[in-house]
């Protein structure tokens, strides 16, 4: 935690928490740094995956390494107690990149909350789960744990995210964007660009006409809503081209608006198609990430922890013009994903720039504030009747409506 924060609100548990995270800082801010230093991808964070799990289990937790048949997931577990909290820790880069998003502060930060919590999970009657979610930028996941039963069980989950601002922001209220990725794919009839173009059905005019009508459409869509389109082109200039590929992704604040921006984008592409007459397929390429639903009990604990720490808040977020497949996560338990600045941060998250202030004093100095702050929240939840009592009965109502949601087809997320 900063060292010239305001001290720890005075309660021999949450200063037990700060004493313990400061024990194990330097093994933590050695492996948040050996994932920045070691940027790896979507579903290969193979490196990463074993530093993580290899802390947690020198510190006590059972680890299960490779879980949901995903090679670079795992769970670690301490306690048996009857609320199960659980950290998620992301750890993958984006290519060219790295970490442009922070995740080795995330990872950071999660681990640090695990570890300053192992010694207290008995006397607060959790089981604390520590949960490796790899492929946040690509992939979903957090959405494959889910199919596969990782969250089964779970009451509450947390992580925060870094920003390349100076705030501290109150997270209740704030949310982030649904977001569906697919592949279209185009197929008409090649021939020879000279001795017989007319032969040729160009399957590459349908992705240009594809692409106009998506730009036309950009005007009709809501505040807070985004779409885009990525051609794969490839061929050569004497070939009318048989195939074109386009990879697209369309955003909205609600599923609702979401799956209507969706249905547009799709008869843009169909467009393309009928005006050639070339055949459409269309195939999703990772799982739909759906809205962050900050929950109010955590939010609130959060708040005072951060307050407390010497963050200032600044008032709601209000909505964060990203995506995140903790809003998955966040439809299933309640959960908790606050966005947190960087001091002196400047740039854009997914830039080069912002990769650099993830490894710096600061970016450091973030990862251990909010480390402290998600151990706060689990113990204050944890201990407290009241609020324990509302993050089950909330837990209940989400599983009892993902239950009903899964049971309609067409209606996963």
């Amino acid at each position: 935690m900063t060292t010239d924060a305001a001290p720890a609100p005075p309660d021999p548990a949450t200063s037990r928490i700060a004493a313990a995270y400061r024990a194990r800082r330097d093994d933590v801010l050695a492996v948040a740094r050996a994932i920045h230093g070691d940027p790896e991808i979507a579903f290969a964070e193979h490196h990463a995956h074993e530093r993580c799990a290899d802390l947690l289990e020198r510190a006590g937790f059972s680890v299960e390494r490779g879980i949901a048949d995903l090679p670079t997931a795992f769970r670690a577990t301490a306690g048996s107690g009857a609320l199960v909290a659980s950290l998620c820790v992301e750890y993958d880069a984006l290519p060219e990149i790295g970490h442009g998003c922070g995740h080795n502060l995330i990872a950071g930060s999660s681990l640090g909350a695990a570890l300053a919590l192992f010694d207290m999970v008995d006397e607060l009657d959790v089981t604390l789960q520590v949960i490796g979610t790899p492929a946040e930028e690509h992939g979903g996941g957090k959405q494959l744990l889910i199919e596969r039963g990782v969250f089964d069980g779970v009451h509450l989950s947390l992580m925060a995210h870094p920003t390349p601002h100076t705030e501290t922001y109150d997270v209740l209220g704030s949310t982030s964007q649904a977001v569906g990725r697919w592949r279209a794919t185009y197929t008409g009839r090649g021939a020879h660009a000279a001795a017989n173009p007319t032969d040729g059905i160009n399957a590459n005019d349908a992705a240009v006409i594809a692409q106009v009508a998506a730009g036309l459409l950009r005007q009709r869509i809501k505040d807070g809503q985004r779409l885009a389109l990525i051609p794969q082109q490839s061929g050569v200039t004497n070939i009318v081209p048989e195939t074109a590929l386009i990879d697209f992704e369309c955003r909205a604040l609600t599923m609702p608006e979401f799956e209507q921006l969706r249905s547009q984008l799709v008869a843009c592409l169909e467009a393309g198609a009928v005006a050639t007459g070339c055949s459409l397929e269309i195939s999703a390429s990772e799982p739909t990430y759906e809205p962050l639903r900050q929950d109010e009990v955590l939010g609130a604990a959060w708040n005072q922890a951060m307050a407390a720490l010497g963050r200032p808040l600044a008032g709601s977020l209000g909505v964060m013009a990203a995506s995140t497949d903790m809003g998955n996560v966040s439809q299933r338990v309640p959960a908790l994903h606050p966005f947190v600045g960087i001091t002196g941060a400047g740039g854009a998250l997914h830039t080069r720039e912002f990769a650099a202030h993830a490894a710096t004093d600061e970016g450091y100095r973030l990862m251990d504030d909010a480390a402290v702050a998600m151990a706060w929240v689990i113990q204050d939840v944890a201990a407290d009747p009241g609020r324990r009592e509302a993050v089950l009965i909330r837990a209940a109502e989400l599983t009892d409506a993902y239950a009903r949601r899964e049971s309609v087809p067409g209606t996963a997320g």
